[in-house]
């Protein structure tokens, strides 16, 4: 059955298109605080100080993440200038590999039933994807690496290809190098699943196995190198086997979660707007393998759903979890979810699709409800033009909702279109007034540009860390201690740490500030708005 039947040529083309605004009008939003501000720090002192080999969280030595993002974000800039687009670039082409990726290996999976089109749309359209593209962290990097390599691998052994099996191991040496062991795990229990039911066990173990493993060894051997060079042997038993053991077992974090459910529950709005459709899918096709005693079946895999399993029980046996860990399997789930939805169209089960529709329905009101509300009591129009293209989109998705049209269709590009008019709306209107007025470290360096305050005085206090205040004034900022600032010297701090001068000073100017990626509905309220507010301050010693 072709995939032209479930969406046309002509809805491909538009939602890819829309997808592409979302993810263009992504690299234009403002830094967050704290993960994204601080990488693309960490990432501009490599492109400023020429040093690569080294990586640091300002003067301290940085033994966590890998150097793969850093190294890309810090080339990426060399390239550019140092700004925020420039920093996202790396991170929006590899999420681009990820959707071809998940595109090509649903064609594999699934020869000639032509969905792949719609397995890379629901990738494209999963809100932590999206976010991943400007909240830029390692997981986009990794994301794009995970799905490479494991489309490569399932071609080699399909196909028996040199090539792909070189590939495959390139692509889970970059993976390995963006976030350590945990995306081995996942690119590893991918294909075992895959192997497991297909039994084509001979087909990966042959001699070229051994051109892969050497593909990996010399993909990883610039990141082995960099922590020998900065760590000597303690970066290389950190990287090689304490990273991700280190998070399972929550070593060294001040926040465990006992929660095994975690991952589970914070899947339904990591994977929106098709985790229920994806949940459905979970259990009828476990129940389906189960019923079957996994016998192998034509037209059928298993790297998606074990792959999911195995990753899944894992990590929520780890004692910290975030949920952005998930983004790694968001490809492979996306899979998953297209074959279900074209299993079912294909088969005609009405009654399920009209069940998911109904719910999609709900979801699709209170999504425009919120926006509604965010506009009226928040953002109001910050940018007249794309306003009202947020608003022709949403009018087109209700046109969308009301149309008659085949059910099975409607859902699938109204979700899709949901997702592309809501993450439109936060790009353009929601994340650039809340971070320029409440991300108080891109709000002084913009006064202190304005004001031409000498920079070469500027300093922080240990502890206070205003990331996004070093990147756009595009400088390292000194951290010195309360008892070694001088006369004359500016001093950006949080109001957490006045207690901490001795020194008389006064106040250049004060902004507000909230940490923007938790927000909570008080903070959006205007009523209770004040009370959750922080404040940052530009004081200048006497």
């Amino acid at each position: 059955m072709s995939q032209n039947q479930l969406l046309t040529t002509r809805q491909i083309l538009f939602l890819y298109a829309g997808f592409l605004a979302v993810y263009i009008s992504g690299l234009f939003v403002p830094l967050m605080e704290n993960d994204s501000a601080q990488h693309a720090t960490m990432a501009m002192r490599m492109a400023l100080n020429n040093d690569f080999l080294n990586i640091y969280k300002w003067q301290e030595p940085y033994l966590d993440k890998p150097h793969m993002h850093f190294w890309l974000a810090a080339m990426s800039m060399k390239l550019f200038g140092i700004n925020h687009v420039a920093y996202r670039i790396p991170a929006l082409l590899c999420i681009f590999l990820g959707a071809f990726s998940t595109k090509k290996l649903t064609d594999l999976l699934y020869e000639n039933q032509n969905f792949g089109y719609l397995s890379s749309l629901i990738f494209l359209s999963a809100q932590t994807i999206i976010l991943s593209a400007h909240d830029v962290r390692t997981d986009a990097v990794l994301t794009g690496f995970i799905i490479f390599s494991v489309w490569q691998l399932v071609r080699f052994i399909k196909k028996q290809s040199l090539v792909s099996i070189v590939l495959g191991g390139l692509g889970a040496a970059f993976a390995f190098s963006s976030k350590g062991q945990m995306a081995i795990v996942i690119i590893g229990f991918c294909i075992f699943s895959y192997l497991l039911y297909s039994r084509e066990w001979k087909r990966f173990f042959t001699w070229k196995l051994f051109l892969g493993l050497l593909s990996f060894i010399i993909g990883i051997a610039p990141v082995l190198f960099a922590y020998y060079h900065q760590f000597g042997e303690e970066g290389l038993r950190f990287i090689l086997f304490n990273q991700s053991f280190n998070r399972l077992t929550a070593s060294g974090f001040e926040e465990t979660s006992p929660d095994y459910l975690f991952f589970f529950h914070t899947l339904l709005w990591v994977f929106l707007p098709f985790s229920l459709a994806f949940y459905v899918g979970v259990f009828d096709r476990s129940y389906f393998f189960i019923k079957n005693k996994f016998r192998k079946t034509e037209g059928n895999e298993f790297l998606t759903l074990g792959g999911f399993w195995l990753v899944m029980l894992l990590f929520s046996a780890s004692k910290f979890k975030l949920p952005h860990y998930l983004n790694g399997l968001i490809a492979v789930l996306s899979i998953f979810t297209a074959a279900y939805l074209f299993k079912i169209f294909r088969e005609n089960q009405k009654m399920k699709i009209k069940v998911l529709w109904i719910i999609q329905l709900v979801v699709i009101a209170g999504s425009m409800i919120v926006v509604g509300l965010l506009s009226y009591y928040f953002t109001g129009i910050n940018n007249v033009w794309m306003f009202g293209l947020c608003g022709i989109l949403f009018l087109f998705l209700i046109y969308q909702v009301l149309r008659k049209e085949n059910i099975f269709r409607k859902y699938v590009v109204a979700s899709l279109l949901l997702m592309i008019s809501v993450n439109i709306f936060l790009n353009t209107q929601f994340y650039p007034v809340l971070i320029n007025n409440y991300e108080s470290g891109i709000c002084l360096a913009d006064y202190v540009r304005k004001n031409k305050i000498d920079e070469e005085k500027i300093v922080m206090l240990p502890g206070a860390d205003a990331w996004s205040f070093d990147f756009y004034l595009q400088k390292n900022i000194p951290r010195v201690s309360p008892d070694d600032l001088k006369k004359d010297d500016y001093v950006v701090v949080h109001e957490s740490f006045m207690n901490q001068l001795s020194r008389q000073y006064r106040v250049v100017v004060a902004w507000d500030y909230y940490p923007v990626t938790r927000l909570s509905l008080k903070f959006l309220n205007p009523k209770t708005r004040n009370a959750q507010l922080e404040t940052y301050y530009l004081i200048q010693i006497l």
